[in-house]
């Protein structure tokens, strides 16, 4: 199950969901180094990729937060 989602919208801004829930908004520069990133890479490697530009599971709390988060 994929929890991490994202659009890209017609002006290049690339918006990003978990579990649903927008959580950031990606323009400019950071939104084209996003996009070529995202272009190639494969499902577990894109969720990634989202994860740590949202700044989710980098505090070490990464088993404990997935416990929370499996019903999503």
């Amino acid at each position: 199950m994929s929890d991490f989602a994202y659009k890209i919208a017609k002006n290049q801004k690339a918006f990003i969901s978990f579990c649903g829930k927008q959580v950031t908004v990606l323009s400019g520069k950071d939104a084209e180094n996003f996009i070529a990133k995202i272009a190639h890479a494969g499902d577990s490697e894109a969720q990634l990729i989202m994860a740590k530009i949202t700044g989710n599971f980098k505090r070490g709390n990464e088993k404990a937060f997935k416990k929370r988060v499996d019903s999503c």
